[in-house]
């Protein structure tokens, strides 16, 4: 019987891991210097947590969670995103509590949705996401957005495009939501069972329905910016005026929404401009979310974030052919001819390993020509050679791989010699 790796999954090989090693490290260093810092919560939560931090009225909770019952009667659901988890996490160890405010995380992790599998889409996937809870200063909405394009400029891309919106405060949204209401009431039928739903529950989902989004009501409906209050506005010019001054170019669209009920003021979305990027454009997608902690629970907490996929990253860096400069070559690769030489090649090689050099030698008692060539594929920078006769002299031979200098070094010093070398 042979197995085959579950739909919407992917095994993530040597030779490909590297890349994501390298993006998830960049994005550790860049949120030490941003002062974010690292939270792992579990790959599975209470189901209610999700109907409450993502919304009942969601395609991922109506339609795309991985939800199951354990022993116990519980019910339990795979993470389909990062927030929800974090913001439990806030509130149950009381962070805001702490006296350094707004304390700010980050996280890396899979994330589970049952969704049809496409290009840079997957059932399992990897997020990374920032959480700034404590503040209400629109320059927090201007750094979470900054580290998010910090990110993808580090990395090389260009082809990018920042897009805002202001989603107002409770104020606002209650009368835009009543001129949605009146906008699409009569003609609802014509829209999806989806929208149909959302009308009363909330209509803000609407204007982010796939399905309906050529419908004629869509380009006509009410603009969130036309209801925003003297408050709101002042708030979304600021943001803009932070973006402005820290060189970041953006684009207002009054479509953009966040569709929970309690997202308010700043939303954003990064988009690939790329050519073949794909019909999908969208990269990163964040906003503020100050009625989240209450409703997990917490006192009255604002909050801002973001989340992006790893995989739409690294398919956004192919499409602009972009080659990450990954570290792939061999400190040391060393040859035994011989078998006591093979003996002292084993200890050498730890040797090496304990002084920090990344270090290879054969185990398939292959001839040297084929040691060497494997030497070769491992992209070592330096060969050692050590045969029965070197041994007896207490000697090494040293190559050089891309000079083609060959040094014969004592043993005593061989480990100190590489050392110096790789420098």
């Amino acid at each position: 019987m042979s197995f085959q790796i579950p739909r919407g999954t992917q095994d993530i090989l040597p030779g490909e891991v590297e890349k994501w090693q390298y993006i998830e490290q960049l994005a550790r260093d860049l949120c030490r210097r941003y002062n974010y810092q690292e939270i792992r919560t579990p790959m599975f939560e209470h189901t209610e947590l999700f109907l409450r931090g993502v919304g009942d009225t969601t395609d991922i909770v109506q339609k795309e969670m991985y939800t199951f019952e354990d022993r116990g009667g519980r019910s339990i659901t795979l993470r389909p995103e990062g927030t929800a988890a974090v913001v439990r996490s806030f509130v149950e160890h009381k962070m805001y509590g702490q006296p350094n405010q707004p304390v700010k995380l980050y996280y890396i992790g899979p994330m589970f949705r049952y969704e049809r599998p496409q290009a840079g889409r997957f059932r399992q996937f990897v997020q990374f996401g920032v959480e700034a809870l404590g503040s209400n200063d629109p320059a927090i909405d201007a750094e979470v957005i900054a580290l998010a394009m910090d990110l993808y400029q580090s990395l090389g891309l260009k082809k990018l495009k920042l897009v805002i919106n202001s989603l107002g405060d409770v104020e606002s949204r209650k009368a835009h939501r009543q001129a949605l209401i009146d906008h699409f009431k009569e003609r609802i039928g014509e829209f999806c069972a989806d929208c149909q739903t959302r009308l009363e529950k909330n209509p803000m989902r609407i204007l982010d329905c796939k399905k309906d989004r050529d419908h004629e009501l869509m380009a006509t409906a009410p603009s969130i910016l036309d209801y925003l209050n003297e408050s709101s506005r002042t708030y979304f010019a600021k943001v803009q005026t932070y973006l402005t001054k820290l060189g970041i170019s953006f684009e207002v669209d009054p479509r953009l929404v966040r569709g929970l009920d309690y997202y308010n003021h700043t939303a954003f979305e990064i988009m690939s401009e790329a050519e073949g990027f794909g019909a999908i454009t969208t990269l990163c997608g964040g906003g503020r979310y100050n009625g989240l902690v209450q409703e997990i629970g917490g006192p009255e907490t604002p909050g801002i974030g973001f989340a992006l996929s790893i995989e739409r990253l690294l398919a956004a860096l192919q499409a602009e052919g972009i080659s990450l400069p990954l570290e792939t070559t061999l400190g040391c690769y060393v040859v035994s001819l011989g078998e006591k030489a093979k003996e002292e090649v084993t200890v050498l090689v730890h040797a090496l390993r304990q002084a920090g050099i990344a270090a290879e030698k054969d185990y398939q008692d292959r001839k040297v020509k084929a040691q060497l060539k494997a030497a070769d594929r491992l992209n070592a920078q330096y060969v050692a050679i050590l045969g029965d006769d070197e041994l007896e002299k207490q000697v090494i031979n040293v190559k050089n791989m891309q000079t083609g200098e060959q040094t014969e070094v004592s043993l005593a010093s061989f480990v100190e010699y590489v050392k110096q070398a790789l420098v």
